[in-house]
Order: C-alpha cells, then sequence, then structure tokens
C-alpha cells in the first residue's frame, strides 16, 4: 500500500491500535478500580474494627494501635492498587501486542509499510531484518531502529499514557 505524499501509511494502523487500546484500558481499569474498592473497603472496615475496639477500651494503647493499623492498611491499600494497576498495564500491552501481530500476520502492506519506514529513517542502504516477533530492526553503522511490534506497542501505549494515567482517577 503506497500512501500519497504527506500522509502516513500507518496512520489507520495506529488508529486502531490507538482504539483498542483504549477500550482494553477501560476494561481493564474498570476491573482494576473494583479490585482497588474492595481492598480499600476492607482496609476500611478492618480499621473501623480497630477504632471501635480502641474507643472501647479508652487506652492510648488502644490508639496507638488504631494509628498503626490504620497506616498499615492504608500502606497495603495503596500498594495492592498499584499492583493491580502494574498487572492491567502489562496485560493491555500484552493485548495491545496479540491484536498487532495479528494485523501484522493478515494484512502484508503494514510489513512493508514498516520496512519504508526503516528506510526513510536510515536510509536506503539500511540492513533490514525480521524481528523475532514481528515486525523489523534496521541498521547502519552506529544507528538502529526498533520497528519490531513489541517496541510499536510500547511507543504507542507511551503516547496514551498520560491520558491514560486519567483513567485511573476518580
Amino acid at each position: 500500500m503506497i500512501a500519497a505524499p504527506g500522509t502516513d501509511a500507518l496512520e489507520p494502523v495506529r488508529a486502531e491500535l490507538l482504539r483498542v487500546a483504549r477500550a482494553d484500558a477501560e476494561a481493564l481499569l474498570a476491573a482494576a478500580r473494583r479490585d482497588a474498592a474492595e481492598a480499600v473497603a476492607v482496609a476500611r472496615a478492618k480499621a473501623e474494627t480497630i477504632v471501635e475496639s480502641a474507643r472501647s477500651e479508652g487506652t492510648a494503647e488502644g490508639e496507638k494501635a488504631k494509628s498503626e493499623e490504620l497506616a498499615r492498611a492504608r500502606r497495603q491499600a495503596g500498594a495492592a492498587e498499584l499492583a493491580v494497576r502494574g498487572e492491567a498495564y502489562a496485560q493491555l500491552r500484552r493485548r495491545v501486542t496479540e491484536r498487532l501481530r495479528e494485523r501484522y500476520e493478515t494484512d502484508p502492506a503494514i510489513g512493508e509499510g514498516l520496512r519504508a519506514r526503516a528506510r526513510r529513517l536510515l536510509g536506503p542502504d539500511a540492513q533490514l531484518t525480521e524481528h523475532p516477533e514481528g515486525g523489523v530492526v534496521a541498521s547502519v553503522p552506529g544507528r538502529r531502529v526498533d520497528l519490531g511490534l513489541p517496541a510499536l506497542a510500547a511507543r504507542a501505549l507511551d503516547r496514551v499514557s498520560v491520558e491514560a494515567e486519567t483513567l485511573w482517577a476518580p
């Protein structure tokens, strides 16, 4: 597939990847939010139990234990949320790479576009090799361009990472 001058032949692929990544991200983030909310609810319930116990005892030791347990519960809830976010991001990255691989394997124009892009970036003398996971890696002395599918997926997610971060916010 040859693009008209001034257009990017990979734009439809990027748009599809971005659409798929956003849809996957929303689904993963919804699950992550539910998991994080459950962890926070459990921590709050446990902390409330400790608070009630400390109140009934009315001792300084109870207040100290309450504070320590509440702080620990908050740390655990925060750690659980970060772990869920990390797993959601890793799962999203795997899904984006898988979808990109599916498109790459069914549409030869994508491979042609990647090879053409590599030559535009490094020149006609660039040595092109197939990436083991799909895509190409190009090099000339002193320079290398990774247009392998995992790198393309990572770059696509990096471009939307600031926008995706807003999905974590309540």
